[in-house]
């Protein structure tokens, strides 16, 4: 399972699935369907014209743009030139992405035209025109306030002034030899860095974590063998490619186990429910509110969803009706949970194939081969099974640092190399870990410890309840008291008020621990990784 020895680096790895699964069908995108040696060849293109650009070795190369065909592409043709890739949240406002090239100095940035009604190339220019100008003398881009960043390509059939289409970027590749694209991925040693991953940024500034080439084919070796990736599944990718998720156990996985990818841009239940049956879907990861919207479908039913074998899942609270559902509702023979992040190349921990349900739906599992995880105090030492602590991670999946921020570096990665995630959780007695909450999510109620995520998974037992969050409030007596946004069910209606709740908590749990005040809500807020955003209920609630 030591993916970066036998491949080295991405673009290799690239060349291999060609090779080794050339007939396979790769990517399903629409009425586009093509083969791992087609898709190769497409990436070859794509690394020659990023060299005609003049990319070189460890420049910065951004893709601001939804999951699809030409995002792999763009991205691995980066990757092969040398380049690190930079994924930005499609998620972000204009000025949010242009602070994200600004930070990295992207040499140069692959951007979809119009998504979701919006027009990605005017929010650029619109939010580049704030941004400082250049200095006297230096050479124009096509965005003045980014003088660093050298070229735009758009991913359509066209573009405006000052940028290229995705047909064009192309072409001007053609003169590039196929020796000259080889060598430049031969050169990339698996210890360089491939991406820069930036942080969801739920409680304050996103980081870039720099994850190597070598760390990546690692770590996705290990996940596809404990997932149980195989040759000929068919894999619906929901989660964003921004994020590790979506990119790397999605398509780092397929490319490693000749998997076809079938990417969906957005997330919407019956489109969903639709691409399964009609593409046999067999493969299909995604938080866990993604599988209860699927499962919760009026028309559901109306699907073959038989073809389904594999959903991998995590979160601080994986319900455990969920998991019965996906394997008694939809016979699902391998449900996994995991714990990750950007910071430790997205995997941590992850349940096996096997494990009881109890285990799969009240833990993530246990460390992947080659990582340390402990639970410690305030003083590094670790703590007793079943005492809570912030969870420390230890292996070769962890980044080498936050770029180019010592000072946050020095605060996540101590002297003996441990990664201080910021996450409270519980090791048992077999080292299956149970992940409580955020640090700074934990609230004191009249001098005892509360942990939402604790809380939240109590509160979602209630059958009229869909999903909950919990915060921490102010109080006059007791410092602090919980506050809960709930979900109703479907079919619940009115029934399940604030007080019936409250109470219903009140012979479910310590008083402490029950929230003083619930508010209903159609959805719970999040960000595009599906993580609750608590900072926005938190000044909701104040």
């Amino acid at each position: 399972m030591r993916g970066d020895l036998e491949f080295v680096s991405i673009p290799r790895l690239v060349r291999m699935a060609a090779e080794r699964y050339a007939a396979r069908e790769a990517v399903v995108e629409g009425r586009t369907r093509i083969t791992y040696r087609q898709l190769g060849e497409r990436v070859g293109r794509a690394t020659a014209a990023c060299v005609a650009a003049g990319v070189e070795a460890g420049d910065r190369v951004a893709i601001w743009a939804p999951n699809s065909l030409d995002w792999i592409v763009a991205a691995l043709g980066a990757v092969g030139a040398g380049a690190v890739l930079v994924p930005v949240n499609t998620r972000f406002k204009g000025a949010e992405a242009v602070q994200v090239l600004e930070r990295t100095r992207a040499r140069l940035l692959f951007v979809t035209g119009t998504f979701l009604g919006t027009s990605y190339v005017a929010a650029l220019r619109g939010a580049a025109r704030g941004e400082r100008p250049a200095a006297p003398g230096a050479v124009r881009g096509p965005l003045p306030g980014l003088p660093r960043l050298r070229d735009v390509v758009v991913l359509a059939d066209d573009a405006p002034a000052d940028f290229r289409a995705w047909k064009e970027f192309l072409a001007a590749g053609e003169g590039v030899p196929a020796r000259t694209v080889r060598a430049r991925a031969d050169a990339i040693p698996s210890e360089a860095p491939s991406d820069i991953l930036f942080t969801s940024g739920t409680t304050g500034e996103p980081k870039g974590a720099v994850i190597t080439h070598g760390q990546t084919l690692r770590t996705f070796a290990v996940w596809s063998e404990l997932a149980g990736l195989r040759e000929g599944d068919r894999y619906l990718i929901v989660n964003p490619f921004f994020h590790t998720f979506g990119y790397k156990a999605g398509v780092i996985a397929c490319l490693m186990r000749g998997a076809t990818m079938v990417p969906q841009p957005v997330f919407a239940a019956e489109t969903v429910l639709a691409r399964i049956a009609a593409e046999r879907i067999t493969v299909l990861p995604g938080p866990p509110t993604l599988h209860q919207s699927l499962l919760d479908h009026p028309d559901r039913a109306a699907y073959d969803l038989s073809s389904l074998r594999v959903v991998v899942t995590g979160a601080a609270m994986v319900p455990r009706r969920l998991i019965d559902r996906l394997r008694g509702e939809l016979c699902i023979a391998t449900v996994l949970t995991a714990y990750g992040m950007s910071e430790a190349t997205g995997v941590v921990t992850m349940c096996r194939r096997g494990d009881p349900p109890e285990v799969i739906a009240g833990t993530s599992g246990r460390a992947v081969p080659g990582t340390e995880v402990k639970v410690a105090g305030p003083d590094g030492r670790a703590r007793a099974a079943g005492v809570p602590g912030e969870i420390l991670v230890r292996g070769p999946q962890v980044m080498s640092g936050y770029f180019e921020d010592p000072a946050a570096t020095a605060r996540a990665l101590d002297a003996e190399g441990w990664l201080h995630t910021g996450d409270v959780g519980v090791l048992d007695a077999r080292g299956n870990l149970r992940v409580t909450d955020r640090l700074k999510d934990m609230f004191v109620v009249g001098g005892f410890n509360a942990y939402p995520a604790e809380i939240e998974r109590v509160l979602a037992r209630h059958p009229g309840i869909a999903e909950v969050a919990v915060v921490g409030v102010p109080d006059g007596r007791l410092g602090e008291v919980g506050k809960a946004f709930a979900v109703r069910r479907a079919g619940a209606g009115d029934a399940v008020t604030a007080d019936s709740l409250i109470a219903w908590a009140r012979r479910e749990m310590a008083n402490y621990k029950v929230p003083r005040e619930v508010e209903f809500v159609r959805e719970l807020p999040r960000n595009a990784s599906g993580k609750v955003l608590k900072g926005l209920l938190r000044r909701r609630a104040e």
